[in-house]
């Protein structure tokens, strides 16, 4: 048989060659594929089984329309407190006391607060009783979007540092303010408290500071969410008055 030369290399190894490299690069193409199916999967059965969760609470915005509702009163308004700093944390247990121990308001959440109360007060929403968490942080947005006339509510309390315990007698009033029907005439009830304890009543938590999440009571603790309003969403609500 004659053998054929390529650059000095018989042809028939050289063919050889070229198979086994073709071989090879199929198989690592086969495994490359094989592994990346495999982690896909893997990623869907975590989903699957709530290892990582992508469900999220939808949140509803609030239109036109039903500022017009607001006004005719009937609801619970519940608000979270304005804009904090992360970097400074609560100290745990917290001191009701000292508000230097408590996450404070930014100036920035300070003047989106101050502006929450003046498109409460323009859109003509009227509004009976204030009721108010006891952190400092809420009681200062109480203060700088209502005034002073409003009232401590200690079952209000922030929730996220207290054991399930703790938290049954805050959840369960929190709930009662939410879904006792108003008893005022044409006039509305508004809460400042946290996020964290709407989370553990219905799942929602309501990442931007200072919403305004509109419920409609029902009684017998039972309510309808309608719709949340975050700070910036209230210019474009009051431009359709």
């Amino acid at each position: 048989m004659t053998e054929t030369f390529t650059h000095g290399i018989p042809m028939i190894t050289a063919m050889g060659r070229i198979y086994r490299i073709r071989y090879i690069t199929l198989a690592c193409c086969f495994f490359a594929a094989a592994f990346s199916f495999s982690i896909f999967n893997i990623s869907n059965a975590s989903s699957n089984l709530g290892i990582s969760d992508p469900t999220k609470f939808m949140e509803i915005p609030a239109n036109p329309a039903l500022l017009e509702k607001i006004r005719s009163g009937g609801y619970v308004l519940y608000m979270r407190h304005g804009r904090t700093d992360p970097h400074q944390p609560d100290q745990v247990p917290i001191d009701l006391e000292d508000c230097a121990t408590q996450r404070p308001l930014i100036d920035q959440g300070r003047a989106e607060i101050i502006m929450v109360g003046k498109a409460l007060r323009r859109a003509g929403i009227p509004i009976s009783t204030v009721l108010v968490s006891p952190l400092c942080r809420a009681v200062e947005s109480a203060l700088l979007a209502f005034g002073p006339d409003f009232q401590v509510e200690n079952k209000l309390m922030y929730t996220a540092h207290l054991t399930s315990r703790q938290k049954l007698p805050i959840i369960a009033r929190t709930l009662e303010l939410i879904a006792t029907p108003v008893s005022e005439p044409e006039q509305n009830r508004m809460l400042v408290a946290h996020a964290p304890n709407l989370a553990d009543i219905m799942g929602y938590f309501p990442e931007r500071e200072g919403t305004v999440i509109v419920f409609r009571p029902l009684g017998n603790g039972k309510y309808e969410y309608i719709a949340s309003i975050l700070p910036e969403d209230w210019d474009g609500l009051l431009d359709y008055q």
